[in-house]
């Protein structure tokens, strides 16, 4: 074996035990109940409309400060952003519109993972979308509810 094919093999082995010690510390942290978090899956689709399966209005209901891993599939719409973001995911509450600091999401055609922990703050907080993605855009929104911690 050649100097070059034994280097080849040798960073093969260096990735591929790389992976092996990503996916003895994910199990380690599951076996200590330290998840990553609750997966919640939401479509962000082409008709401008948040979606989650087996609801007809999708609604996100945590727990306040709840690890969460956002599984976002987002779908082109008529219309994406130059940095070819297609949609927007970005958590506000609802009594004043403010912005939750770290819930704004740029979404790509295709699926995203978001980890992220819900807000402290107890209440009533709306996702909103911050592309303008086609005429339909204004209507893209969804209820997210942050239940007090220990309910």
């Amino acid at each position: 074996m050649t100097n070059s094919e034994q280097s080849h093999t040798i960073e093969q082995t260096k990735g591929k035990l790389k992976w092996l010690l990503f996916g003895v510390i994910l199990a380690a942290l599951a076996v200590r109940g330290q998840s990553l978090g609750r997966v919640i899956e939401v479509t962000a689709d082409h008709d401008s409309r948040y979606k989650i399966a087996g609801m007809s209005k999708p609604v996100i209901t945590v727990t306040a400060g709840e690890a969460i891993v956002l599984r976002i599939t987002a779908v082109k719409a008529k219309t994406h952003n130059r940095d070819g973001s297609v949609h927007g995911f970005t958590l506000v509450r609802a009594k004043d519109r403010k912005p939750v600091e770290g819930w704004d999401f740029l979404l790509q055609p295709g699926i995203q993972e978001f980890s992220v922990r819900a807000p402290l703050e107890p209440g009533e907080y709306e996702v909103i979308c911050t592309v303008i993605c086609s005429a339909a855009h204004e209507g893209m929104n969804m209820k997210f509810v942050v239940l007090p911690a220990g309910n």
